[in-house]
């Protein structure tokens, strides 16, 4: 019939391939929301009602800023476990910068010493973030070697501060933990009265942080840096990147963001302690690596992080609600889905004719198989 009427077929439009990042952020959101079913109907209880979502967010809050954080790094093919060291350290400063220890007097009122705990938070993460940067990026010293140490100064530093452990007291510290309701969100109790769900401010914080990441890494230029840089850092320097620039923006910002987790770990604790964050700095990994980015870089997304870290929180939750609350039970569990997510995402890739994890690496290192 086009022939006849002289008319050319309209050209049909190729359909743009789904890229690994969307792929495998789908697969956590699909398993995160596969999970948290099956424990609804295999457990109810506190698992059918909205507010079991908000406990989980308030818990981890601090978690998913610094697991933001860890995917920017992850992202450009670097490590940063020095974030649950800084986190304790802020949360120690700001204890006792809300309870008159480290700034004696009653001449600052409450909100002056809110502000300062917060700019002394971002303070110190910028400045962790900046030295570690500036060591990766410009000295070329190993990340694991750089943020190892950082994690240890910063553990240390908090000793010096304070031996004793710091609690913050009173109507200031009342104030940062007040809880939000969500009206349109909340389950009936026992009379049949509806009892809206709460969360802390933290989390709106933390939402915001994963917001603004997303932002960075989906339309800004640094964003698209950063993916360039874990792809292949020298197909980046022939594009015009800056490669040692992005590497130390990269921990500058997993500094900044370690700072702000810290800030909302005190307003979630109140307290202040050499052991607060213990083991984040691993579990901020697991949760990227679960949220689909790769550690050879190149390939992450916040959402999936987002996600990485309610699928890490539910499996636990699914432990001790099974009746295993011995601590080692989790610690087996969060072992077991990472190295799951691991192999999926090998599998994947292989599947989508790249080899695997094994391929990018190689191909990372410029060795031939």
């Amino acid at each position: 019939m086009s022939v006849i009427s002289g008319k050319k077929p309209a050209a049909v439009k190729k359909r743009e391939p789904i890229t690994d990042t969307i792929l495998l952020m789908s697969i956590t959101i699909g398993i995160f929301l596969a999970m948290y079913v099956v424990a609804m109907l295999a457990f109810g209880g506190g698992f059918l009602k909205p507010q079991q979502i908000c406990d989980m967010l308030n818990e981890n809050a601090f978690l998913i800023i610094i697991s933001c954080g860890l995917t920017v790094v992850m992202i450009t093919g670097s490590i940063d476990i020095s974030v649950g060291g800084v986190t304790a350290l802020v949360a120690m400063v700001g204890v006792m910068t809300l309870n008159g220890s480290m700034f004696p007097g009653e001449v600052l009122s409450d909100g002056t010493r809110i502000l300062l705990a917060a700019l002394l938070a971002v303070g110190i993460g910028l400045a962790f973030g900046a030295v570690q940067g500036a060591l990766i990026a410009y000295l070329e010293i190993q990340p694991f070697i750089v943020t190892l140490a950082g994690m240890f100064f910063a553990r240390g530093m908090i000793t010096i501060i304070s031996v004793q452990p710091q609690k913050a007291t009173g109507s200031i510290i009342a104030a940062l933990q007040r809880r939000l309701e969500i009206p349109w969100l909340g389950s009936p109790n026992k009379k049949g009265v509806m009892i809206p769900a709460k969360v802390e401010i933290g989390v709106i914080i933390a939402l915001a942080v994963v917001a603004v990441i997303f932002v960075l890494l989906r339309w800004m230029k640094l964003g698209r840096g950063f993916y360039a840089v874990g792809g292949n850092q020298q197909s980046a320097l022939m594009l015009g990147i800056n490669v040692r620039r992005t590497r130390f923006m990269a921990h500058l910002i997993s500094g900044l963001l370690a700072g702000v987790a810290g800030f909302v770990f005190m307003m979630h604790t109140g307290a202040g302690n050499a052991t607060n964050a213990t083991a984040s700095e691993m579990n901020a990994i697991a949760s990227s690596i679960i949220g689909g980015t790769l550690l050879t870089g190149g390939v992450g997304n916040v959402i999936g992080t987002f996600f990485g870290v309610l699928t890490l929180t539910t499996i636990k939750s699914i432990v001790v609600t099974s009746g295993l609350r011995e601590p080692w039970w989790q610690s087996i569990t969060t072992g077991a889905m990472l190295c799951f997510f691991i192999l999926l995402q090998s599998v994947v890739l292989s599947s989508r004719g790249k080899g695997g994890l094994r391929a990018l690496l190689k191909a990372r290192t410029g060795k031939k198989n």
